[in-house]
């Protein structure tokens, strides 16, 4: 075997063990091999909350119908 075919072979091993430390790195973190983990549906209900909170949030801050009955019962308190 000459200098560089050993230098080739050697690469080629480091190169295989470095994909299955990070195979089993993915793993490890909860990716299955189809690229998502479980952890997904959770983010995604999770996401899903949120949009839902966020659009309670635009309805409060754009209704202006609401702000003028808030003002006017206000006002009536007043006197």
């Amino acid at each position: 075997m000459s200098f560089w075919t050993a230098i080739v072979v050697m690469f080629a091993i480091a190169c295989g063990v470095w994909l299955r430390a990070q195979k089993l790195r993915g793993e490890k973190l909860g990716f299955d091999g189809e690229g998502f983990g479980s952890r997904e549906h959770e983010l995604e209900a999770e996401v899903e909350k949120l949009r839902q909170r966020i659009a309670v949030l635009e309805r409060i801050a754009t209704d202006d119908k609401r702000g003028t009955d808030l003002a006017r019962q206000i006002e009536a308190l007043r006197d």
